[in-house]
Parts: C-alpha cells; sequence; structure tokens
C-alpha cells in the first residue's frame, strides 16, 4: 500500500456496518408482524431457553435492564409472553412465551431466515461454517465469558 492510499476499513467497522443493515432489514420485515429486533430477539431467547429472569433476558438480547423491563412490558400487554414468580425466589418473575407469543414467532421466522438466506448466499456454501466459526471465535474472545451460563 502507498503512503497516500487510504487504509482498508477496520474489520470491527465492517462487522459494526453489517449488523446496523442486519438490523434496518429486520425492523422493517418485522414492522408488519407488531415487533422489533430486540423484541424478536428476546422471544427467539425464550423459545431456546423459558423461565428467564428479565436481567437475564437482557443480557441474552443484547439490552439494558431498564429497557428490557419496557420490553417485557409490552410484550405481556400484547400477550406475547406470560411472568410468573420464582418459587426459589419470590422476588424474581420469571418469564415465559405464551402460545400466542410461539405462534408468533413461528410467522416471523421466515422473513428472518430469508435476510439471513439472502446474507449467506453471498458466500460461497462451502465458506458457511468458516465464516459461523470465524463469528463465533470473535465473541470468545472479545465476549464477557463471565456470563456464559445463563
Amino acid at each position: 500500500m502507498a503512503a497516500h492510499d487510504p487504509p482498508e476499513p477496520l474489520t470491527l467497522y465492517l462487522v459494526k456496518r453489517l449488523e446496523l443493515v442486519i438490523r434496518s432489514r429486520m425492523d422493517e420485515a418485522l414492522r408488519p408482524y407488531g415487533l422489533t429486533t430486540p423484541q424478536f430477539t428476546a422471544l427467539t431467547a425464550l423459545r431456546h431457553r423459558d423461565g428467564l429472569s428479565s436481567a437475564q433476558l437482557a443480557r441474552r438480547s443484547f439490552v439494558t435492564p431498564q429497557t428490557m423491563n419496557e420490553m417485557v412490558r409490552a410484550l405481556e400487554r400484547h400477550g406475547h409472553i406470560q411472568r410468573r414468580r420464582d418459587p426459589d425466589n419470590r422476588r424474581v418473575l420469571l418469564i415465559s412465551l405464551t402460545e400466542a407469543g410461539r405462534a408468533l414467532l413461528r410467522r416471523c421466522d421466515p422473513v428472518v431466515e430469508a435476510i439471513e438466506d439472502e446474507m449467506m448466499g453471498a458466500i460461497p456454501a462451502v465458506q458457511h461454517p468458516l465464516f459461523r466459526q470465524s463469528l463465533e471465535l470473535g465473541h470468545a474472545v472479545l465476549g464477557d465469558r463471565g456470563r456464559a451460563g445463563d
């Protein structure tokens, strides 16, 4: 590279740019279903592990606890989730998907999968496992491993 050539963007910049375009596309695709991307993320987190506290769900959904409290109220008001007292700690409310929430996810899954299919379609299929592994390794190195058990 010559001294006057601009440097290539950092990989971190490229990852953030991808994240932003994914978020924009998901928000657009989920809007007709009455969901935002963070709400969809929270519902899918509950599909994978039911009975999470609000704090656990916030971490798994990449939002602050304050934002999660607002999201939980909205999702509960729309009948997508329900809360119940934790039998081991009466101060904690555990959050679960309702059948309506599961049905909503089943309707949303194809539109989100179409976005992923479009993105992955630009990458040769033989490179898909390496791409996913690279993302996982980046997260493992930079992520908060202290919360892996949530």
